[in-house]
């Protein structure tokens, strides 16, 4: 019998999540059945998304893990075989490989680790994995972007915004983007940023009009708040906008929702589009998005940066970072 762990969620969170609303569960695990995997976690991915769900109910933590199977019952599954699932906080756990797994998302079914030659395993938790698609395709299919635009990205030191800023440089726009830290925005451009702003210390309205005179064609909303406000007002006519997020307020009483400057002027006399994108409607299609990444970071055209913390023990230190901004990159935990 192998005893397992797992983060399980037991009190709903209010405001920022405390060590309190998790508890590490040990329980042992049943012999496989047929079509069953037992896999041991190596790597378990920490991200914003997490703290929108809560519930009164217990829970197991979901999220992204990447682990390698120990034991089988599965042919297509040999033992070694490096997998992707979206199971959660847990050091061991048994697959139904039949079985498409939607507790919370439609992101189900386990997959093999993508083809990355060579590049690290972790990155299937980011760049080549879902935040990795988020980027594309949120960004491709839904802000549309033309060589010569400019375009600004919020959120852009993180997993998601650091991707899509670099993609926009492949695509030949000029890029702007807004971060937390002076460490960030000194990395941001490091990467290829054409400009980065410290939206905790700068004027951003005044900074964003320097590095944006002609006005913005797309804006990519990792955070919401008056940040998005001050962006939105700043758009050229026909912008598009691709909502994928609001960390800025993930921790707010939703009684007590901090007040911006009202979108609709902007959105009516500027005619933006704004699409929200929830990336599970390409699951479909994150072959494609896989495929493509890997190899612009191979080429050297995409820097995929993480964020490493060790020790199971560590994953609600870790998710804390995330949701104070102090990650650069995407946020990874090695067990």
């Amino acid at each position: 019998m192998v005893r397992a762990r797992k983060y399980v969620v037991v009190n709903e969170f209010k405001g920022w999540p405390k060590r309190e609303d998790f508890q590490i569960e040990e329980y042992e695990l049943p012999p496989l059945k047929d079509g069953e995997i037992l896999v041991k976690t190596q790597w378990l991915s920490v991200d914003p998304y997490m703290r929108i769900y809560s519930s009164p109910q217990k829970y197991d933590q979901f999220g992204y893990n990447v682990g390698e199977v120990v034991e089988t019952k599965a042919a297509d599954y040999p033992v070694g075989t490096k997998v992707v699932s979206h199971k959660g906080w847990c050091d061991y756990v048994i697959l139904d490989t039949n079985k498409f797994y939607d507790e919370f998302h439609p992101s189900g079914k386990i997959y093999k680790l993508p083809v990355m030659e060579g590049l690290p395993d972790s990155l299937a938790l980011g760049a080549v994995g879902m935040p990795g698609a988020t980027a594309y395709f949120g960004f491709l299919e839904h802000c549309r972007p033309k060589p010569g635009e400019t375009v600004v990205v919020t959120g852009a030191a993180g997993a998601v915004g650091s991707l899509v800023g670099q993609i926009a440089k492949i695509k030949g726009c000029k890029v702007i983007g807004f971060a937390g830290s002076d460490e960030k925005v000194k990395w941001l451009e490091s990467i290829g940023f054409d400009k980065a702003i410290n939206y905790k210390t700068a004027d951003t309205a005044a900074a964003l009009r320097a590095a944006a005179p002609q006005g913005v064609d797309c804006y990519y909303d990792n955070v919401g708040g008056e940040l998005s406000s001050t962006i939105l007002y700043q758009m050229n006519q026909y912008g598009r906008v691709v909502v994928i997020g609001f960390i800025s307020s993930y921790n707010e009483d939703s009684k007590n929702l901090t007040k911006v400057t009202p979108l609709q002027p902007a959105i009516l006399f500027h005619r933006l589009s704004i699409r929200g994108y929830v990336v599970w409607e390409s699951l479909d299609k994150f072959p494609e998005a896989f495929e493509q990444i890997t190899k612009w970071i191979q080429s050297g055209k995409i820097v995929a940066k993480e964020h490493v913390t060790e020790g199971f023990e560590n994953l609600f230190d870790a998710l804390i970072g995330v949701l104070r901004g102090d990650n650069i990159g995407k946020a990874v935990v090695k067990i």
